[in-house]
């Protein structure tokens, strides 16, 4: 029994060449990822396992109940022979992996091959065979969605030899020459039918762990070259930012060149054929043209690339959708010397980058969309002047008019100044600071002719601050805010104190007046919302504020420090930038 058992054991390395010969077919890695396989794979399966039971059978040893001694070569049996083998471990397997009908189809064949060479077990054999596919279909039936682990491979290999034990006892005749052959070949062929089965499914494990990693490392590529590529297709799919994808990629990617497309023309194409394969010319391949239409992936050969140069070095492609909201926009090329050079890893690269391509590009326009509402937002709330101001400018020019007709004049200059000023705020997103002190000081001009002497203004300004960007109307409705409200019930020595400094990373900016003062429970909503009063809502406070945090971030929000009857300081900081471009995009 134990020799019978070390032989068995010797053997099942034929099942292990045969299982890694296995692992190297299509229909079976569908089998172990637990795709769903047509009908015609499923014919080649059960072919195929039926096969592997037959190889079983033939590796087995003849064992003659007689002289209860064993012949290493299967030959034709007579009435007192049977077979230990392992047929049960390829039908085991086809069950597990593929369900009741190719472990039903893999027995049949298995089973019908074993009643072919004889001996009084034929029919036994024949039929446990069969119910060896039905017991493992029935068994990955409960493993519905879940890997069947080692442990359970190696039970029902275990359980299907028993099952085939008790078979012989029932069917076979005489019983007794059926009970001698169980007892001597029984055990060795449950444990080693097992271990067998076990075997076989680690190398499968082993296959499927081994993809893993090999598709865990692609797909970090696929993130790697995403990332890479994120800065410039934020910018839209045109031929610029397809020319540094490409590049990026093509370092990466083991192809001989790669092409992006958009819905009409080619984009980029980067690596070899880069002579006659030009951007900016039309899309000439039906493949191309095809992936556009029905947004799938798709693998051609050199026939189908339809190439107008008859040297192109190109052989095979395979074409990627780029999408937006699940329709094509283009297309992501990867060229090869031919079809042999695309495997399965690399279609799974090429499928994870185009998707997530697709992705950024619809955060481009997502980013697009906001940046323009924002735009729209700032302009409306740059757009916001106060009627009263204009009333009241126009009341004291028309009170000068006959007492001081040149101090009028220079007042209609000044108010001129100031809405031009407005009307420019409007349409332009930064202005300097020194275009944007000009229009508080055509404002104040105004208000100092109307406080008749009442009103003191001092500038505390380096001058090497002033060309610095700032947001249009940052200054002036803050300075109106003192006028209006902490001056209000002055009567006399109304100070109003700008302050623009320079530091080594920002420009510090202050507007301070002598007023009333603000009470302690307002400040506190001051500029982060609206607060309803009797003298306002503190609506320019709000906007500017919302405008600042938006250019700059939150640490360049409104500061307020005020006490009653000493007066008011509004502060901020923003950063040192001289041109649009220095600024990120919003």
């Amino acid at each position: 029994m134990f020799e019978l058992l070390l032989t068995m054991l010797e053997r099942l390395g034929i099942i292990v060449t045969v299982a890694f010969i296995m692992t190297r077919l299509p229909f079976f890695r569908q089998l172990i990822n637990r795709q769903q396989i047509g009908r015609d794979q499923q014919f080649y399966a059960i072919l195929f396992f039926g096969f592997f039971g037959i190889i079983g059978t033939y590796t087995g040893l003849t064992f003659s109940t007689e002289t209860l001694g064993f012949n290493r070569w299967i030959t034709e049996l007579n009435e007192t022979e049977a077979i230990a083998n392992s047929r049960v471990i390829g039908i085991v397997m086809a069950g597990l992996l593929g369900g009741y009908k190719v472990g039903i189809g893999a027995g049949l064949i298995a089973g019908i091959h074993r009643m072919s060479l004889g001996g009084f077990t034929a029919f036994s054999c024949g039929f446990s065979a069969i119910v060896a596919g039905l017991l493992a279909g029935f068994i990955r039936s409960k493993y519905k969605g879940k890997r069947i682990s080692v442990s359970v491979a190696l039970l029902t290999g275990a359980l299907a030899e028993g099952i085939q034990m008790g078979i012989i006892l029932i069917g076979s005749q005489p019983f007794e020459r059926a009970l001698s052959l169980v007892e001597s070949i029984g055990l060795p062929m449950i444990l080693a039918n097992g271990v067998g089965s076990a075997l076989f499914f680690l190398i499968i494990l082993a296959v499927i762990n081994e993809e893993e990693k090999v598709g865990a490392v692609q797909a970090q590529k696929a993130l790697s070259l995403a990332e890479n590529t994120l800065a410039y297709l934020r910018t839209g799919l045109n031929p610029k930012s397809a020319e540094e994808t490409c590049k990026i990629i093509y370092n990466e990617v083991n192809a001989s060149a790669v092409a992006m497309t958009d819905k009409e023309q080619i984009l980029a194409h980067v690596g070899i054929g880069n002579d006659h394969h030009r951007p900016l010319s039309p899309i000439q391949t039906y493949s191309t043209k095809q992936v556009l239409e029905l947004g799938n992936l798709l693998v051609a050969g050199k026939k189908d690339i339809q190439c107008k140069d008859s040297s192109c070095p190109l052989g095979a492609v395979v074409i990627a959708p780029l999408k937006k909201r699940d329709k094509p926009v283009g297309t992501l090329k990867f060229y090869f010397p031919s079809e042999k050079d695309i495997d399965n890893v690399v279609i799974q690269l090429i499928k994870g980058l185009s998707s997530l391509m697709s992705h950024q590009l619809e955060i481009s326009d997502a980013e697009k969309a906001s940046k323009l509402a924002k735009e729209a937002e700032i302009k409306a709330l740059q757009a916001q002047i106060s009627p009263h101001f204009l009333f009241n400018s126009l009341n004291v020019i028309v009170s000068l008019i006959r007492t001081d007709p040149k101090k009028a004049r220079k007042l209609l200059i000044s108010l001129s100044r100031f809405f031009r000023q407005n009307l420019t705020a409007t349409t332009e997103k930064w202005t300097t600071l020194q275009e944007e002190l000009k229009h508080v000081q055509a404002y104040l001009s105004v208000e100092e002719a109307r406080f008749v002497d009442r009103l003191t203004v001092e500038y505390d300004v380096e001058e090497s601050a002033l060309p610095y960007l700032v947001p249009p109307l940052s200054l002036q409705p803050i300075v109106e805010n003192a006028v209006k409200h902490g001056l209000k019930d002055i009567n006399e020595n109304c100070n109003i104190t700008i302050q623009i400094k320079e530091t080594p990373e920002d420009i510090f900016i202050s507007i301070a007046d002598n007023g009333i003062g603000i009470p302690q429970e307002r400040i506190a909503f001051l500029g982060s919302d609206l607060v309803s009063s009797s003298t306002g809502t503190g609506l320019g406070l709000y906007n500017i504020n919302k405008r600042l945090t938006m250019m700059y971030g939150k640490e360049s929000k409104l500061h307020f420090h005020s006490a009653p009857n000493v007066g008011t300081t509004v502060s901020f900081s923003i950063h040192k930038r001289l041109n649009e471009g220095d600024f990120p995009d919003e």
